[in-house]
C-alpha cells in the first residue's frame, strides 16, 4: 500500500518557496549526470584522431561510465539513506568535479577510460540522492509530480543535450571541455545547496548490508558487463559465465532481502505490476533514447559531413519536444489514465524510428530532426510518469533506494541503448561494408572497426572511395537498427497498457 493510500492529500504541508529553490539547485546535478551519459557522442570523433582508441576502447568510453553508475546506485541509494542524502550529494559532486578536471586532460584513452569509470563512482552518489530529496521535499502528491517532472525532464533533456553541449563546445574548444563544464555547473550546488535543501534520511535506517551491498554490485556490474561483452566481442563462454555468475548473485540477493527484517530493497515491490511495468517502460525508453543518439550523432557529423556545432542543432526541437511533453503530461495525467498518457507519448517514438528505417541509406537531415522530435515527445512523457509511479509506491523513508532501482534502470537503458542498438549497427556495418580494390591494409582495418576510423583513413590516404563505402555500409546499419528501435519502442507501449492500467492519477 501506497503512503498517497494511507494518508489524505489535504494532510499534507505544501512545498515552500526554499524547496522549489532548492529543486532548481538540485536540478544540477541531474542535468550534469545525465549529460556525461551522451556528451562523448558528438567528442568521439575527435578523441579519436587524438588518442586512437580501438572499436572496443570507444564504445567502452562511452558505456563505462554508465555501466558503473548502474552496478553502483543501489548502493549508493541505501548509504544515502542512512549518512543522509544532502549528504553523500555534496561529497559526490565534490569528487565528481575534481574527476571531471583529470578527464579533461587524459593523454590516453587508457587513462580516460578510468576517469570515467570515476565519474560513474561519483555520479552513483548524485543521482539516488536528487530523487529521493524530492520525495521528502514534496509530500503534496500534486507538487510532488510537478516537481518529478522537471526531475525526469532534466534527465532525459540532459541526455539530448549532450551532444548539443558536446557541438557547442567542440566548436570552440579543444575535447577536454565537454568534461571541464562540470565544474562550474556543480559549483552553485556546493555553495548553495546547504542552506537551501534540508538534510533528510531513513529515520530507522538499522544496519548496513555490506553482504547486500556486493551481492548487488555483483549482479549488476556483472549483468551489464557480459551484455557489453556478448555486443561487442560476440557470445561466448566468457559472457555465459558472467551472466550465470551475475544471476545467481542475483538471486542471492533476493533471498537475502526476504530474510532481512530491515532489507535495503524491498523486493516485494517488484510483484507491483505499476512498480514493475514503470521501472521496464523507464528502461524501454531510455534504450530507444541513447540508442538513437548514438547512431545519429555518428550519421549527421561522418556522412553528412557537418560541423559537431551544426549537427548538435538538428537536435535542438527534439529536446525542446521533450521539455514541453515533460511537463505538459503532468496536465494531462489529471484527466486520463498514466496508461493513456503513456502510451499517447510512445506513439510519436513509434513513429520517430518507423520514420527512420522507411528512409533508409537517403534519409535527410530534416528527417532526422522531425524523427527525433517525435522520440522527445514520447521520452518526456514516459520518463516523468514513470517516476513518479515509482516514488509513488514506496514510503518517504525508503525514497533513495526506490529512485536508486529507478536510475538503475536508466542506466541500463543507457549501456543497453548504446551497447546492443550500437553493437547491432557494428554487426551490419563490418558485414556490409566493401573496401574498395587497392585500399591498404592498415586502411583497410581501420575502415572496418569503425566509421570514424574510416573517415581518418580516407582523410589520411586520400581515398574518397573508401569514405563512400563506409558511409553507405553505416547508413544500412541506421536502417537496421531503426527497425530494431521500432519493435522496442511497440513493446515498451504494451508493457505500459498492460501494467499501468489501474494506477492512480
Amino acid at each position: 500500500m501506497t503512503v498517497s493510500a494511507l494518508t489524505p492529500p489535504a494532510a499534507y504541508p505544501r512545498a515552500t518557496r526554499r524547496d522549489w529553490a532548492g529543486l532548481a539547485v538540485l536540478m544540477l546535478p541531474v542535468l550534469l549526470v545525465s549529460i556525461d551519459t551522451t556528451v562523448l557522442n558528438f567528442a568521439l570523433p575527435r578523441i579519436a584522431q587524438d588518442l586512437s582508441p580501438s572499436a572496443a576502447q570507444q564504445l567502452w568510453l562511452i558505456d563505462a561510465y554508465p555501466l558503473v553508475l548502474a552496478t553502483l546506485l543501489v548502493t549508493m541509494g541505501t548509504v544515502g539513506d542512512r549518512v543522509g542524502r544532502r549528504r553523500i550529494l555534496l561529497v559526490g559532486a565534490t569528487g565528481f568535479a575534481g574527476v571531471s578536471v583529470l578527464a579533461a586532460f587524459a593523454p590516453t584513452a587508457e587513462l580516460l577510460l578510468l576517469a570515467r569509470v570515476a565519474l560513474g563512482v561519483f555520479g552513483a552518489t548524485l543521482m539516488p540522492a536528487t530523487l529521493s530529496l524530492l520525495r521528502t521535499m514534496f509530500l503534496d502528491r500534486a507538487q510532488r509530480r510537478l516537481a518529478i517532472a522537471v526531475w525526469a525532464t532534466a534527465f532525459s533533456v540532459g541526455s539530448a543535450l549532450g551532444p548539443v553541449v558536446g557541438g557547442v563546445l567542440l566548436a570552440h574548444f579543444a575535447w577536454g571541455s565537454v568534461f571541464l563544464v562540470a565544474v562550474p555547473v556543480l559549483l552553485p550546488l556546493l555553495l548553495l545547496g546547504p542552506f537551501l535543501v534540508r538534510e533528510s534520511r531513513d529515520p530507522a535506517p538499522g544496519r548496513i548490508d555490506l553482504g547486500g551491498m556486493a551481492l548487488s554490485m555483483a549482479a549488476l556490474g556483472g549483468l551489464a558487463w557480459a551484455v557489453k561483452h556478448a555486443a561487442v566481442d560476440g557470445p561466448d563462454a566468457l559472457a555465459a559465465a558472467v551472466l550465470l555468475l551475475a544471476l545467481l548473485a542475483g538471486a542471492g540477493f533476493v533471498r537475502r532481502m526476504r530474510r532481512s527484517p530491515d532489507p535495503m530493497l524491498d523486493v516485494r515491490l517488484f510483484a507491483v505490476p505499476v512498480f514493475s511495468g514503470a521501472l521496464a517502460v523507464n528502461l524501454l525508453s531510455i534504450v530507444a533514447l541513447t540508442g538513437f543518439l548514438f547512431f545519429v550523432t555518428q550519421h549527421l557529423q561522418l556522412v553528412e559531413g557537418m560541423p559537431a556545432l551544426d549537427a548538435s542543432l538538428v537536435l535542438v526541437p527534439g529536446v525542446l519536444a521533450m521539455v514541453a511533453s515533460g511537463l505538459l503530461v503532468v496536465q494531462v495525467v489529471r484527466h486520463v489514465r498514466p496508461a493513456i498518457a503513456v502510451v499517447g507519448g510512445l506513439t510519436f517514438s513509434f513513429c520517430a524510428y518507423a520514420l527512420l528505417a522507411l528512409g533508409g541509406a537517403g534519409v535527410s537531415v530534416t528527417q532526422i530532426a522531425v524523427a527525433f522530435a517525435l522520440l522527445g515527445v514520447g521520452i518526456g512523457a514516459a520518463e516523468t510518469i514513470s517516476n513518479d509511479q515509482i516514488l509513488t509506491a514506496v514510503p518517504p523513508a525508503k525514497a533513495g533506494a526506490a529512485s536508486a532501482v529507478s536510475e538503475t534502470a536508466y542506466e541500463f537503458g543507457a549501456v543497453l541503448g548504446t551497447t546492443v542498438l550500437g553493437g547491432l549497427l557494428t554487426a551490419v556495418y563490418r558485414s556490409s561494408l566493401v573496401v574498395p580494390a587497392g585500399t591498404g591494409d592498415d586502411a583497410a582495418a581501420a575502415a572496418r572497426e569503425t566509421l570514424g576510423g574510416a573517415a581518418a583513413a580516407a582523410e589520411r590516404t586520400g581515398d574518397p572511395a573508401l569514405l563512400e563505402a563506409a558511409r553507405s555500409a553505416f547508413d544500412a546499419g541506421v536502417g537496421v537498427t531503426s527497425a530494431a528501435g521500432t519493435v522496442l519502442v511497440a513493446v515498451a507501449a504494451v508493457v505500459a497498457w498492460v501494467t499501468l492500467r489501474r494506477a492512480d492519477r
